[in-house]
């Protein structure tokens, strides 16, 4: 583990951003850039691939004053290559990738330049109890942690724990509702639990926000966990805001816990896509995303966006509970 003291490190100034173009990425990397008078160089490491197929988004960050570098993750020369000239990597590559971020920090601590790496976290906290070893979602994290542990010496890092982001978790999941739901256009919801229970939520926005922060102040967020939300609430107030919103009453149904474990390891078994989701919703509705205090006001975040601003935009721009794909 990095013994470098934190005062001696610099705030990062040239960010080379991998997986910009997926979920989660493409919101960092435009936060990134919408606060790129804080740095010297934003850069986005792509494949040919995704140069090839997502040519309007890159096009767009390119307009907007990133550097877009094109080569195979896989090729350690290419990745080199691509470290030189940035000082920070912010990793965003998805779950399909997680693991190969073990050798991209390998090569990350053996460059000169890159003193520090953000792993692809932004999410449920991997190591909240002593249960979260056994959670199947969160074994690929935790095995780069562990790396991270035995074997970093020189970078420095942080993990972005956000908890479930707002806007999903707001969202439809049309085809398998029992998991929860929030049906704008059909004004139907799928509560979990009792819909009392508490749940951390942070925008996919505020998740920007939230990074760039974490960048700007290394004294609050190196070598540790960063545990970070924009607002705490239920799945009923969820559900009241909606109504109140639309005005409108909402045909409400409910999945207990005791229903959701069972649909979970039902979904294992038969191999289902999203058997993900079915064991993170889980977990949010045992209340793990719950904290006595987070980590906003130590990044100068004391202003996040609130529930009624997301059941506003979640009625403006209707999403999907679920979104994945290559990044």
């Amino acid at each position: 583990m990095s013994t470098q003291s934190s005062e001696s490190i610099a705030p990062a100034k040239k960010i080379l951003v991998l997986g910009a173009t997926g979920v989660i990425g493409k919101v960092v990397t435009s936060a990134l850039l919408n606060a790129k008078s804080h740095f010297e160089r934003i850069g986005i490491f792509t494949s040919e691939e995704t140069a090839a197929h997502k040519t309007q988004l890159l096009d767009s960050f390119r307009d907007r004053g990133a550097d877009v570098i094109v080569g195979d993750i896989n090729d350690h020369s290419l990745v080199l290559k691509a470290y030189e000239g940035f000082d920070t990597v912010v990793s965003a590559v998805g779950r399909n990738a997680i693991e190969k971020q073990i050798d991209l920090i390998q090569l990350a601590e053996s460059c000169n330049t890159i003193t520090r790496f953000i792993p692809s976290e932004y999410g449920t906290d991997i190591e909240y109890d002593g249960s979260s070893s056994n959670e199947k979602p969160h074994q690929k994290k935790l095995k780069v942690r562990a790396y991270i542990k035995s074997s970093v010496s020189e970078l420095r890092y942080t993990y972005l724990v956000t908890g479930p982001f707002a806007d999903l978790y707001m969202g439809n999941m049309a085809n398998e509702p029992r998991v929860g739901s929030f049906d704008v256009e059909n004004k139907r919801a799928q509560i979990l639990g009792d819909g009392k229970g508490q749940i951390s939520l942070t925008t996919m926005a505020d998740v920007g926000r939230l990074l760039v922060a974490v960048l700007l102040h290394p004294e609050a967020s190196d070598n540790r966990a960063i545990k970070v939300n924009s607002f705490t609430t239920t799945p009923n107030e969820i559900l009241a805001e909606f109504e109140r919103q639309t005005e409108l009453k909402w045909d409400t149904s409910y999945t207990s816990l005791t229903d959701l474990k069972a649909y979970e390891e039902a979904a294992w078994q038969e191999g289902n896509p999203i058997a993900t989701v079915y064991t993170l919703r889980r977990i949010w509705s045992e209340g793990k995303t719950l904290y006595d205090r987070t980590d906003n006001a130590a990044l100068g975040m004391n202003k996040m966006d609130t529930l009624e601003m997301s059941v506003q935009e979640a009625i403006w721009k209707p999403t999907a509970g679920f979104q994945s794909g290559k990044l």
